[in-house]
Formats: C-alpha cells, structure tokens, sequence
C-alpha cells in the first residue's frame, strides 16, 4: 500500500497558516459571502449530470470534482452544505475565498503547483480519506486556460478517486481580463452546471491520454452548458 494511502489522517488541517491578519479579510470575505448569497437566490441553477455518475454516487464513493479556473467564481452557493474541499492559493487573493468557503460548509485547503504544493496534497489526501471531495481547476493557478496540468492526475492516482469534469454556463456575465478571462456571474440569470464522462486513473494510465481526455470532457461540458443558458 503507497505510504500515504497507509497513514492514517490524525488531522484535517485546511489551511497552512497565513500571515495574512489584516482586519479588511474580515470585510471583504463577508460582503464576498453575502454577495454569493445573493447571486444564489437570484440565478436560475440546474445541475445536469450523467446516468454515470448518479450510478457511481448512490454507492456512496469518493471523487474529485474538475473545472476550469474561470469558471469557479458561481460554485460556492450550488455546492452549499456538501463535503467538499477546495485547493485555494496562498496568494493574498486566495485568503479572501479561504474565508469565505467555510461559511458555506466548505474546507479550504492552501497551497498550489508553485507553493505549498506538497503540504497541500497531503490535506487533500487526509480530507479524501475523510469523505470530502476535493475540487480542482486543473489550469490553475497560472494557465496557461484550458490547459490540463499534473496536479489533478496526480491527486488522482495517489487517491484512486475518479475525476467528474464539470461545466458551468452563464447567461448574465461579464468577463475580466485576467489570464483565464474569469467569469463573474451577474444576478438574475440563469446557470447550468453540466457534469461530463467520468475519469478514471490508475498506475499504469498513459497521462498523457487522460490529460487530453479530461481537456475534451471539460471543453464539451462547458459547450453544452453555454448552450444551455443561452
């Protein structure tokens, strides 16, 4: 058995310690909260998922939820109350969301593929083991956009979880102009999340086959969930 599937989880730290202390978090986190709130209440949401996966769900396994980094800004509300931990930057930005998940329901896990990687990938083991489903933007935290890196894969193979690519489609948006264009959802429309094919990796999967794999799955779910709201 690999060493960290072995250990067992003694605690479930979400977060390395932050120097960030500055009384404006405590702000901006809670207007970021009552803002997500409010687009919530006021956006049409429907969740579109495949037979797969409401098959593999009902026996009550684990998995890893993926999406595209700029696609992530409307997820928290949908996925309200539900075991679900996610890998957030140590940037200063990223404290703002580390904040504000936990109001939520949600788990914060620090670190990303430049800093913090290994501490983080260890959480995300722990809180796996624990029931949560960690999730991923496996172009981030730096792109380049719609570009699959190692981290999700690798999390994948150490967990034996499968990865459930998930699109999300806006009708009321706009778009900031950031490295992955974000997406900032805007009251009154609509959403659709769109789950895709399932992916499932072992030891001896061709990596590079399950990143073009998972590439396609995630661009087909957003198509069909632009589609959707338009």
């Amino acid at each position: 058995m690999n060493e960290l599937h072995a250990r067992k989880p003694t605690s479930l730290k979400t977060s390395i310690k932050s120097p960030h202390r500055s009384f404006k978090y405590v702000i901006v986190s809670n207007l970021i909260y009552m803002a997500s709130v409010f687009l919530g209440w006021t956006t049409r949401t429907k969740i579109y998922k495949t037979k797969e996966f409401e098959d593999y769900d009902r026996t009550g396994k684990n998995y890893i939820y993926a999406i595209w980094h700029n696609q992530q800004a409307f997820l928290l509300y949908p996925y309200r109350g539900q075991k679900v931990c996610v890998l957030i930057s140590l940037s200063k930005d990223g404290e703002f969301i580390a904040r504000v998940l936990p109001k939520f329901g949600m788990k914060a896990v620090r670190g990303s593929t430049s800093k913090g990687g290994a501490g983080a990938l260890r959480n995300l083991i722990d809180l796996s083991q624990a029931g949560y489903h960690p999730m991923i933007t496996p172009d981030g935290p730096r792109g380049p956009v719609y570009k699959v890196q190692q981290g999700v894969m690798y999390l994948a193979q150490k967990t034996g979880l499968p990865i459930v690519p998930v699109g999300c489609g806006l009708s009321n948006k706009i778009t900031v102009n950031s490295w992955d264009k974000m997406r900032i959802p805007l009251p009154f429309g609509k959403c659709a999340l769109v789950y895709g094919k399932m992916i499932f990796i072992d030891k001896d999967t061709d990596k590079a086959k399950i990143k073009l794999a998972l590439e396609q799955e995630l661009n087909a779910a957003t198509m069909k969930a632009e589609q959707l709201v338009s």
